[in-house]
């Protein structure tokens, strides 16, 4: 089964080291430069594919050039994995695969709906990203929010369970 990591903007924030923004999550499920790193590591090494939603590069972008310094710097870093994911280099998804989500159809609905997430604290952003984990799962995918937002992450879908495959009778078997 493929699997997918669609990456928040607290996680992109540290991964990018965007000033002021070192650290995301909760005390007790604290994510600095060195977990997200070796959580990047082991998912390329596992051949996962990184998912960059829309919302995670508005939000970053957002943070970045309110940093108190290295704006540029990190304005490139981010360019560049904007770039990745336009080009669908590996292991980046296809930013283009996400366009189905940016319809008319699509943004009424998010219209619709969201009013009610927002009385939940559910940020628009985090509305979308939810909508770009279920697109994905629903493809087939393992999908993982990489987030340190326990209210996001509870919105990573449930992977389906593969269904066993047959075995085939062999000739004489009874």
């Amino acid at each position: 089964m493929k699997r997918v990591l669609i990456i928040d903007t607290g996680i992109l924030c540290v991964w990018l080291d965007v000033p002021n923004m070192d650290t995301c999550g909760p005390e007790n499920d604290s994510w600095d430069k060195q977990r997200v790193d070796a959580k990047i590591i082991e998912a390329m090494e596992n051949k996962t594919t990184f998912v960059l939603p829309l919302a995670t590069i508005i939000e970053t972008g957002n943070h970045i050039a309110h940093a108190t310094h290295s704006r540029r710097e990190r304005g490139m870093a981010l360019a560049e994995l904007i770039q990745k994911s336009a080009d669908s280099k590996t292991p980046w998804a296809a930013f283009s695969d996400q366009s189905i989500l940016w319809t008319s159809e699509k943004l009424k609905k998010l219209a619709q709906e969201w009013p009610g997430l927002a009385a939940e604290k559910i940020s628009i952003g985090d509305a979308t990203i939810k909508d770009v984990a279920e697109y994905y799962a629903q493809t087939g995918c393992h999908v993982e929010i990489l987030t340190g937002d326990l209210g996001l992450k509870a919105y990573e879908p449930i992977s389906p369970v593969p269904e066993p495959r047959r075995r085939k009778r062999q000739k004489g078997a009874n």
